[in-house]
């Protein structure tokens, strides 16, 4: 009979920890959470400060049992989800359902799925921590309030379906923000000037003009460059300075989840969830023929950049002999984690070193290989030493204008050996458009021709998942464990749409965030969901209670949803007059979608579809009339005419709007 009870949240931990405990203990799994706030209420009493309603979640009532079966037979309970709020969640509530016997209970924390891990947090159990899971508690319950009382307005206001979230809908916001930069943006017209040059050795390179008269070259439009052309016309071109540099490129950190989550999109083209859903199999073990069961990877929700000490030694060890000595800085590089991040968590890095992407490649499928080749190298690359490089900066004269070259060559390649920041392609380009031949001071160059060239200012580019994510990190929205959540509930609705793997808003996307924005303005605000992020990471470090938190929001955002119930209109202005009446049209939702309307309806009936142009302007669809037609009203006798509205064509009179007959 096991004296001792692992309690793990995922069958594959289990076969991972098996194989390095001892068999007195059993490992189970809870299959994720075990109990929640009910599906079908709140399950908040606000009145009892805020007191959840936790429930057993639907179809875990067998899993407790067994859980509850083998707690019966064992001295000590050991409880090991994963190490972060979430995980503590887990734990807490099943400590609650076991704990009826008064059992030893503790808490034991893997940030990796090693031996010499599981030993160490076997050997060194923790109690449960309360702060930890009244951070999660704190957020749930908010996600909840936001959640089942804004969502219910917009059900009955616009349509039925419809979702708002706390953190959701702010991102939605960015989303619809970004797209009325584009909107609005004015393309600015600017001019370049080339000069394709040669020296008395190759290659054949190019120098843009830099200053002209003295000022720093700002060229807008085509008769100031014909200007400058003309002037330059027959003009030496001689070379005024060389500057030579040595220039080192530190390399980059480790990965957080945040720069996983973004480099898997730019590199692999991998979701955010599919990201995510990759690293738990790896960080939870993966079979490696006769190794078994192997956790290839740390835990993979951190915002630290922290790394264990052995770690290091290993890394540098490895460097040193798969590359030379010079690859190995002489300490190893440190990286300062961001502001608030849980520093008890280390960086994602593999578990062990030698396991290197060709070692572990024939036990891996594709994607599992891709990411953790991308953390491998990663991690291998944040401890070896700094690409060097000669960069040269030419600066050659020709009459009153200045034209700048510059070039650099790799004399080193530290750590990009292993990991380039860029893919190879446009590393390449760079390369052959950047290497200048031997140039001296005063040297005459010959000019093959000077190109001008116009261009344009482009508007922000929109959102992809890595910016996104990127941008939501840059404001202190969402955590490690949040961040493919967010991206995933956003794809799931129809408030966005993805073109060439960017978020553009729908109509109902840019409905629903402005309805938000004017009836919930608190909520909507980046800087409050920011502050709210804070507030649950003082929950969890002690320093402000949950109850305090809540009541703070609660306060004014019950204010905003009383006022909403009674005077949201799910309806915008559309900048257009009705081509009836004269009234304001306004932008309204039915069940075929959203579609403009006179605002003085039921007097006017007037309605029409629409869409935007390129600047975001409405413009609505013409509606051809079609006299032809023998049919006379029965109500007035003038001619019927056919009219398309928004559910196809139809017959009306053509004494609109004295005759409102249709058929």
């Amino acid at each position: 009979m096991a004296k001792n009870l692992l309690i793990v949240e995922s069958p594959t931990k289990v076969r991972t920890l098996k194989k390095y405990l001892p068999k007195d203990f059993d490992v189970m799994a809870s299959v994720g959470h075990v109990k929640d706030l009910p599906v079908n209420k709140l399950g908040v009493d606000i009145q009892a400060g805020f007191k959840p309603e936790y429930v057993v979640i639907k179809g875990k009532g067998k899993v407790l049992k067994a859980l509850k079966e083998a707690g019966k037979k064992a001295d000590v309970i050991y409880l090991g989800p994963d190490p972060d709020r979430e995980g503590e969640a887990i734990a807490w509530h099943i400590a609650e359902e076991l704990n009826g016997k008064k059992k030893k209970i503790f808490r034991v924390l893997f940030n990796e799925l090693t031996p010499k891990a599981i030993q160490d947090a076997i050997a060194s159990p923790q109690g449960l921590n309360k702060e930890k899971f009244e951070s999660q508690q704190a957020r749930r319950i908010l996600d909840r309030l936001v959640g089942y009382q804004i969502s219910p307005l917009l059900w009955t206001k616009v349509k039925r379906g419809l979702s708002a979230g706390r953190v959701q809908s702010v991102a939605l916001k960015m989303i619809c923000d970004r797209e009325r930069e584009i909107f609005s943006f004015v393309p600015e017209e600017y001019w370049s000037v080339t000069a394709h040059l040669e020296a008395e050795q190759p290659p054949p390179f190019k120098a843009r003009l830099f200053r002209w008269k003295g000022k720093k070259v700002e060229l807008g439009n085509e008769e100031e460059v014909k200007a400058i052309l003309r002037a330059l016309e027959g003009k030496e071109f001689r070379v005024l300075k060389v500057t030579k540099k040595k220039k080192k490129k530190n390399p980059p950190p480790p990965f957080i989840t945040s720069q996983l989550q973004q480099e898997a999109y730019k590199r692999l083209g991998f979701s955010a969830k599919k990201t995510m859903s990759i690293a738990q199999n790896l960080y939870e073990g993966v079979e490696l023929g006769p190794r078994g069961q192997v956790g290839l990877i740390t835990y993979m929700r951190t915002d630290s950049f922290r790394i264990a000490e052995d770690a290091i030694f290993a890394v540098r060890e490895y460097i040193k002999g798969a590359y030379g000595n010079e690859f190995v800085p002489e300490k190893p590089n440190l990286f300062r984690s961001p502001k608030g991040a849980q520093e008890a968590h280390e960086a994602i890095r593999p578990t062990a070193i030698e396991l290197s992407p060709d070692e572990v490649a024939s036990f891996l499928n594709k994607d599992q290989l891709a990411l953790y080749s991308l953390i491998w190298r990663r991690f291998v690359a944040c401890q070896m030493a700094p690409a060097e490089y000669h960069q040269t900066q030419v600066d050659i004269e020709a009459g009153e204008a200045i034209f700048r070259a510059s070039g650099s060559i790799m004399t080193f390649k530290g750590f990009t050996i292993v990991y380039v920041e860029e893919d190879n392609s446009t590393a390449t380009a760079k390369q052959e458009e950047g290497v200048l031949p031997p140039l001296k001071k005063n040297q005459v160059l010959k000019l093959e021709k000077l190109e001008p060239a116009q261009h344009f200012t482009q508007p922000p580019p929109r959102f992809t998942e890595a910016t996104l994510i990127k941008a939501l990190e840059e404001n202190g929205i969402g955590r490690p464990s949040t961040y493919a959540t967010i991206i995933s509930n956003i794809n799931q609705r129809d408030y966005v749409k993805q073109e060439k793997g960017r978020f553009r808003p729908t109509e109902l996307g840019f409905l629903v965030t402005d309805l938000l924005v004017k009836n919930f303005p608190q909520i909507m605000d980046i800087h409050f969901t920011a502050q709210m992020e804070q507030d649950l990471d003082k929950i969890e470090r002690g320093q402000v209670k949950w109850i305090k938190v809540l009541k703070k929001f609660y306060e004014t955002f019950e204010q905003s949803v009383e006022k909403a119930k009674k005077e949201m209109k799910a309806e915008l202005p559309a900048g257009l007059d009705c081509p009836v009446c004269g009234r304001p049209m306004v932008i309204k939702s039915g069940k075929n979608g959203l579609f403009l309307a006179c605002s003085g309806y039921p007097e006017c009936t007037h309605t029409s579809n629409f869409e935007r142009d390129e600047k975001g302007r409405i413009i609505t669809e013409k509606e051809p009339e079609i006299s032809e037609v023998e049919e006379r009203c029965e109500k007035c006798g003038r001619p019927m005419v056919v009219k398309r509205g928004r559910f196809g064509p139809f017959l009306a009179c053509s004494g609109y709007p004295e005759c409102k007959n249709t058929k």
